[in-house]
């Protein structure tokens, strides 16, 4: 939030810019907010607001605002601020209703009031101030606004005609959803916010309510398109959508009818623009950014921006600075605001696939969807509610969930932490030395119960730089067993698991950090592929495409190093199927374009990849598991589709594995991937409880409340972490510390014991 505004000196004061014109289109909170308190700011201004409906029109029935919100409120007008606070409608709980189980949840601290309370409060403010309100009048194109006023502020929603006008320029994004929704009421105040699942003949079926004065509450009915369409509510009326839906949510409604208010179904469509400024007109709320309702942050967004829009241009003395300034301040926290929208978007798209968690289980899947809510956060607001959850997991007593033990196949870790792999390139002729030893060994040590090792190389042309270590020779294996036995020697309890895979087309480049997928400036090794597609045209050569010989002997090799790493000592291998080396690029459709038995459909896309797991499962000891590591997404278009990616994990999990490791990408180089905190963990949630097989969940997880929040919600079974792990080899037994645990799942080594408490830090004032 902006700071606190204070009214500026007389007018053309030259510490502000000179901004007396304004005109605002659209007279929604957003605008309307910002055309008050940049008349406040400056009484001299003429500000004049353009709102095509009338005043009493509005749509939707109430807004939640945060406690965030209120206070920028208070600060920037404590006359809003009051008239809001004495309509609030305050409460504490959360009701998650599913399967005839009603789950509770305290200490969530919600407020809202009626949106066409808010619309006269802010009314009566701008009149109050003087500015001008133009109801019912279409307002001029925002480029003729521009010629005659200093600042155009378009807040004129999602639909926003001024953004398309000057699209060239703002550039905007607009993605739309895949479940429909309707804005609804009920004349009676639910008693919590209320989540309610039904689950139909037609599909599921999602209810989200709350109230918003003393006698209603907001409904809102949420579904799938496809189970829109089969339910009939294409061919409703709104009286008719309105009377359905009620009938289906009767028992949430006690059987009281639903009344609507211009109430249509609609697509939520989230709205990104590269600029938020063009000139003097900028744009604000849904114009510039949309974030999906379940996070209750429309109305917020657009005020927060409102109030930072005002206190740029009173603290800068031009106006492009003041613009910049704005955009500077709002981008970051609307980014993130998106991210948690978009995460919790998903998981409402996605919500036939939770319905069969156990209650509980699946009110906590629900509340920490957005991941602003998580296992640490929930502890502190409901102790009771989240101490059910961890009984339910079979957490023991003071036992965080991530330190609860996890069992495959023979193998049982000590925790649910594993190091990720990350390729190091510091091997010589494929042989790991002293570097592996310490990097590997001091991961053990810091108590993680699972370390991997980089991506072994079954063979000197499927490296990917000559710095790959490899399980070809026998020697290789040797130098593995020097460091399986330090592992299990020196962290007793640790397990050691290996990745075998081949580079593919991703093959003969130079190490990362001399030119990342650069081919070598000399020494270049032929490369083979599903088909002869180079990584990157022009840059990375041609791959032959494997022929039957080709095939069986890439088989062999593999088989070779599963023999050795067995021998090596590891107690668990992981077959490299992602990230676009040999064995991806068989199964993704963007780079397999055989015609034979390995290529075309899911079916033969998977052939060459299941042959050589089930070659590494009969000579890999049946004690010890076996992974699969997946792309579940291209991040490209006509890449593999999520359905794909369950299925892809099925058949490896029919074929024996014991645990998918789900990652994404890496297959093409012009990947869009949708970046941010633990953003490919939705893949393995899908996984998990689709294909019904334990998942690792990998991808900027980098707190220990997340991986706490992803086993109790149940999108996980391990977690994987990388960078962490560069950054803090202790990162697992630091977790324990800084959670109170002194249990058997994170083990201080004998001599660093001294250490298991953190250092005191000298005095702060």
């Amino acid at each position: 939030m902006a700071g606190v505004l204070t009214v500026p000196g007389p007018h053309g004061d030259p510490g502000r810019a000179a901004v007396n014109r304004i005109a605002v289109i659209g007279g929604g909170p957003g605008g309307l907010y910002a055309a008050a308190l940049l008349k406040r700011l400056d009484p001299a201004r003429e500000v004049t607001v353009w709102e095509r409906n009338a005043p009493s029109d509005t749509f939707g029935f109430g807004v939640v605002l945060s406690d965030e919100t209120l206070g920028g409120v208070r600060d920037a007008d404590p006359a809003v601020y009051e008239a809001l606070r004495r309509d609030l409608v305050r409460w504490e709980d959360v009701d998650v209703v599913h399967r005839g189980h009603r789950t509770t949840s305290t200490g969530h601290g919600f407020a809202a009031l009626g949106r066409r309370r808010l619309l006269e409060i802010l009314h009566t403010r701008c009149t109050d101030l003087g500015v001008q309100l133009r109801f019912r009048t279409e307002a001029p194109p925002a480029a003729a606004l521009a010629a005659s006023h200093d600042l155009v502020i378009a807040a004129d929603g999602v639909h926003s005609r001024t953004r398309e006008a000057h699209a060239d320029h703002f550039r905007p994004r607009v993605t739309p959803h895949r479940c429909r929704y309707i804005w609804l009421a009920a004349d009676f105040p639910f008693e919590a916010f209320r989540f309610e699942i039904a689950e139909t003949e037609h599909g599921v079926m999602q209810l989200h309510a709350y109230p918003y004065e003393a006698a209603a509450s907001t409904v809102i009915v949420e579904m799938r398109e496809e189970v829109w369409r089969a339910a009939g509510f294409a061919e409703l009326d709104e009286a008719e959508s309105t009377a359905r839906c009620a009938k289906i949510f009767a028992e949430a409604l006690g059987g009281r009818e639903l009344r609507s208010n211009n109430s249509a179904w609609t697509a939520f469509r989230t709205v990104v623009n590269a600029r938020w400024s063009y000139g003097n007109t900028v744009l604000i709320g849904d114009a510039a950014h949309t974030a999906h309702f379940s996070i209750g942050s429309g109305t917020k967004l657009a005020v927060e921006d409102a109030v930072a829009l005002a206190a740029a241009v009173g603290a800068h003395p031009a106006l492009p600075e003041a613009l910049t300034a704005y955009e500077t301040e709002r981008r970051p926290v609307v980014e993130s605001t998106q991210r948690a929208a978009a995460a919790s978007l998903h998981w409402f798209e996605e919500l036939a696939g939770h319905v069969d968690r156990p209650p509980r289980r699946f009110a906590f899947d629900l509340l920490t969807r957005s991941r602003r809510v998580t296992h640490a956060n929930l502890r502190l607001r409901d102790p009771a509610f989240t101490a059910a959850v961890e009984r339910d997991f079979g957490c023991p007593p003071g036992t965080p969930p991530m330190f609860t033990p996890f069992r495959l196949r023979g193998l049982t870790l000590r925790n649910r932490i594993v190091v990720s792999p990350m390729d190091l390139y510091v091997a010589e002729d494929g042989v790991p030395g002293d570097f592996h030893l310490v990097h590997l060994g001091s991961r053990a040590l810091g108590g993680a119960g699972l370390v991997m090792t980089e991506m072994v190389c079954v063979s000197p042309e499927g490296r990917i730089t000559p710095g790959c270590s490899g399980l070809w020779t026998d020697g290789q294996a040797a130098a593995w067993a020097r460091i399986a036995d330090f592992v299990h020697t020196s962290a007793p309890g640790a397990a050691l698991g290996v990745q075998l895979g081949h580079s593919g087309r991703k093959g003969s480049t130079r190490r990362m950090w001399e030119g990342i997928d650069q081919p070598l400036p000399a020494g270049n090794w032929p490369l083979v592929a599903a088909s002869p597609l180079p990584y990157r045209p022009g840059v990375n050569q041609v791959p032959a495409a494997l022929d039957r010989a080709g095939l069986t002997a890439v088989r062999e090799q593999f088989t070779g190093a599963a023999r050795r790493a067995a021998r090596s000592g590891f107690d668990l291998l992981e077959l490299h199927a992602a990230h676009g080396y040999l064995l991806s690029g068989f199964l993704s459709p963007l780079t397999n374009h055989r015609t034979d038995a390995y290529g075309g459909d899911l079916e033969g896309r998977l052939r060459f990849p299941l042959e050589v797991f089930d070659a590494i499962r009969e000579v890999w000891p049946r004690a010890r598991p076996m992974t699969v590591r997946v792309s579940a997404t291209d991040w490209a278009e006509g890449g593999t589709t999520d359905e794909q990616a369950v299925a892809v994990a099925r058949a490896f999990a029919d074929h024996g594995a014991d645990a998918i490791d789900v990652s994404t990408g890496q297959v093409v180089p012009d990947e869009t991937p949708a970046y941010g905190r633990s953003y490919q963990t939705p893949y393995a949630d899908r996984i998990r409880n689709e294909a019904g097989v334990p998942v690792v969940a990998v991808g900027a997880i980098s707190s220990w409340d997340d991986v706490n929040s992803l086993l109790l919600a149940g999108r996980a079974d391990l977690c994987a972490l990388a960078r962490p792990h560069l950054y803090d080899p202790h990162w697992t037994l630091h977790a324990a510390a800084e959670q109170s645990y002194e249990g058997p799942a994170a083990p201080w080594p004998a001599p660093y014991r001294a250490g298991s408490r953190p250092p005191p830090t000298g005095r702060r004032e």
